[in-house]
């Protein structure tokens, strides 16, 4: 016979409760407090979840932050400047895109970019020039030409128109291979002439070499009304290279009598420099006692020797403390000699007075260099400041004899 199932008492159940309840409170490491506050914590975590969703939802944000992602990496792997980022026209091209729905529309491709969209806007370019182009019959031009090498050593002839409202670039020769004499720079110059038209064309501004110079006067042989100027900037870095380190010739004794010192004080602060550039350990001490960096100017710089000693003349504290402090007089890893002779020498009060002197009279001839050296016009001031420097020069040098 089948047995009856037995109904549990109120005991029983009362007890079986009990366990569960316990069961419970072990489960979740605590009271039975901390089970509602769990459970009210993760109701409030949905509810967060769901307000938060529909912020996502309504701003787009995931979307958002995938273009982000992708801008960010297009900057990485292209090897692009962050600077790129502030370009108006960058900025222009993503609200256009984002504000307006063409459907179908892909981005540009390598070809597209280097022939028919260049070509396009080489001549939107050129019609923005027309204005300036059109105010050359009404006021005149100067054409100005210059040398240099691009980063393939390639010799590079530039040509520029410049007036009243703003200078223009015209053109870039490739000259490799080519003998940069008199006759083949005139013929450019007489070629850019005709384009422009000789009768806009007032002058003809190229640097002091002798080449240049012969080369204006082959300009002014064919037309008369033309006059061939040096130029102004040209002309003052050449002063302070021939006071700053004169070339030993004939022609330049008294030059070297009295300005040869200048150029052993500009020797010797090239080498403080490069002695101190050259050794990681004793770079790394300038550095803690520094916050300015020793500048490595380019030979070809224009006043390249004043700014060296500027620069030189601003770190000087900076190199005083790092030759008196221990870690200077410990480190022996490199030649001591040399470290003893820039010791002396940044610890010398009489090398940095000729320092001073040399920067307090050349001051005037690189302010007139400064002002020189901008797109403004300014020949017809040139004079008035040449006559000024000389005589702010004289009385630097009458207070210092």
């Amino acid at each position: 016979m089948l047995s009856k199932t037995r109904k549990p008492s109120s005991r029983e159940r009362w007890k079986s409760r009990r366990m569960e309840y316990r069961a419970e409170q072990g489960a979740f490491g605590g009271s039975a407090t901390n089970y509602f506050q769990l459970d009210l914590a993760s109701s409030e975590t949905k509810k967060k979840k769901g307000k938060s969703g529909s912020i996502e939802k309504a701003f787009n944000i995931g979307a958002r932050e995938q273009l982000d992602g992708e801008i960010a990496r297009m900057f990485y792997t292209g090897g692009l400047s962050f600077h790129f980022a502030r370009n108006p026209h960058y900025v222009r091209a993503f609200k256009m895109a984002c504000s307006n729905s063409i459907p179908g529309y892909l981005p540009l491709g390598y070809n597209a970019l280097r022939t028919t969209l260049l070509q396009k806007e080489r001549s939107n370019v050129e019609q923005l020039l027309e204005p300036i182009k059109l105010s050359w019959k009404k006021k005149g031009v100067i054409v100005c030409s210059d040398g240099w090498s691009d980063s393939q050593r390639r010799p590079i002839i530039n040509i520029l128109a410049t007036c009243e409202s703003e200078p223009m670039f015209l053109k870039a020769i490739n000259c490799e291979g080519e003998y940069k004499d008199k006759f083949f720079i005139s013929n450019l110059l007489v070629e850019t002439l005709q384009e422009i038209g000789p009768q806009n064309v007032v002058q003809v501004i190229t640097d002091n070499a002798p080449v240049c110079k012969a080369t204006g006067l082959l300009v002014e042989s064919q037309f008369k009304h033309i006059f061939w100027t040096p130029c102004v900037v040209h002309s003052l870095n050449l002063a302070l290279k021939s006071i700053c380190s004169p070339s030993a010739h004939p022609r330049y004794d008294d030059i070297m009598e009295e300005c040869g010192w200048i150029a052993k004080i500009s020797s010797n602060v090239s080498f403080i420099k490069i002695f101190i550039v050259n050794h990681n350990m004793r770079l790394a001490m300038f550095n803690d006692h520094s916050k300015l960096k020793l500048l490595s100017v380019a030979d070809t710089r224009f006043a390249s020797t004043i700014v060296m000693l500027k620069r030189f003349k601003q770190v000087k504290q900076g190199l005083q403390q790092m030759v008196i402090s221990e870690r200077w007089d410990v480190y022996k890893e490199d030649d001591v000699e040399k470290a003893r002779a820039v010791k002396e020498k940044i610890l010398d009060e009489y090398f940095w007075g000729d320092i001073d002197y040399i920067l307090d009279f050349t001051a005037p001839i690189y302010e007139m260099f400064r002002l020189a050296d901008t797109d403004t016009p300014c020949l017809h001031l040139v004079y008035e400041w040449w006559d000024s420097i000389i005589e702010r020069v004289k009385i630097t040098i009458f207070k210092k004899e």
